[in-house]
């Protein structure tokens, strides 16, 4: 683990986005760039990050992190789905196959919790029959476990809203996926949880809840975006929850916490992030990427943006 001052002292570096010459348009995300280029997609996870639908911040190494936490992810779950990685030419570097991404996110839930709108706790919490069209058995309370993982799926929501409800029923009938395609991913999403509950198990963590994009290449189904990450999952560590019941965070809702402790909910200027708990930030995600991989984390060197752009120079196989 990186040294408190080590993390202060890279705050500086942190990583706002790369601009790429010769390598086709530049599609800024959130917490990632993208290039197109020929049937190829190079995707620059940045060290942004936002909470409550907004970019706040920059959390040092936090790309770093997230790139290659995906990429050893996909080598684990490979033989249960195919993925769009080709190659990581750099630590925050990705070269993924174009795909054609599915209108539904899958998100699988193995604990009731959350705070937003659209979270199967607030949702339960407050009597709506049949949250995304699931029975769930009464009496649950909050961060309880659920009888078993469910799938609560969503549409992307435009900036600054929340992510549509969805049934399975809504979906077939909508024609936003066709039943037989919907199924396989529902049996896939259910599969690489599994796979994350058991790593994380092992790790010392609980994998609560997470967020798969499929997608289609060459018409067969791909996972196509981070998979298991402090960003796309929430996880707690297993002695938190298990001696207070009050889960620590090893994943982004440490940030959102810290923000609502502020006062604020995602409206207005969000408050600035003090270096200190910045620092601290980075911890949990260099953190869960050590506990989940078994690996030390190693930085690459600065400036950032320049070693990029020289290694995908020097990679002639995308």
């Amino acid at each position: 683990m990186l040294s408190h001052q080590t993390l202060l002292q890279a705050i500086p570096t942190a990583l706002a986005g790369v601009d790429l010459s010769g390598f086709g348009p530049k599609q800024p995300g959130k917490v990632r760039d993208s290039y197109t280029v020929a049937s190829r997609r190079i995707l620059i996870t940045t060290d942004r990050i936002s909470a409550f639908d907004r970019v706040l911040g920059l959390i040092p190494f936090k790309g770093q992190v997230l790139n290659q936490l995906s990429a050893w992810w996909f080598e684990q779950t490979q033989d249960l789905v195919t993925n769009h990685l080709l190659a990581v030419p750099d630590p925050n570097v990705t070269v993924a196959r174009e795909a054609q991404p599915l209108p539904v996110e899958v998100v699988v839930r193995g604990y009731i919790t959350g705070v937003t709108k659209t979270s199967l706790w607030v949702l339960y919490a407050a009597g709506e029959p049949r949250p995304y069209g699931l029975d769930l058995p009464a009496g649950l309370r909050k961060n309880d476990p659920l009888p078993h993982p469910l799938i609560t799926p969503t549409t992307k929501a435009a900036a600054g809203g929340h992510d549509e409800q969805l049934s399975r029923q809504e979906i077939i009938e909508r024609g936003l996926i066709a039943e037989p395609l919907w199924s396989q991913i529902e049996a896939v999403a259910l599969a690489l949880f599994a796979r994350g509950q058991h790593v994380a198990r092992q790790a010392g963590l609980i994998l609560v809840d997470t967020k798969y994009e499929f997608g289609l290449i060459d018409g067969n189904l791909a996972l196509i975006d981070e998979i298991h990450t402090p960003d796309s999952s929430r996880f707690w560590t297993r002695e938190s929850y298990e001696s207070s019941g009050e889960p620590e965070h090893f994943d982004k809702e440490y940030l959102r916490q810290w923000f609502a402790a502020q006062g604020y909910r995602g409206e207005g200027e969000p408050p600035a992030m003090p270096p200190d708990f910045v620092a601290n930030v980075a911890a949990r995600y260099i953190a869960a990427y050590e506990r989940l991989t078994g690996h030390p984390f190693e930085p690459a060197p600065q400036p950032a943006a320049e070693r990029i752009e020289r290694n995908l120079r020097s990679f002639e196989n995308f």
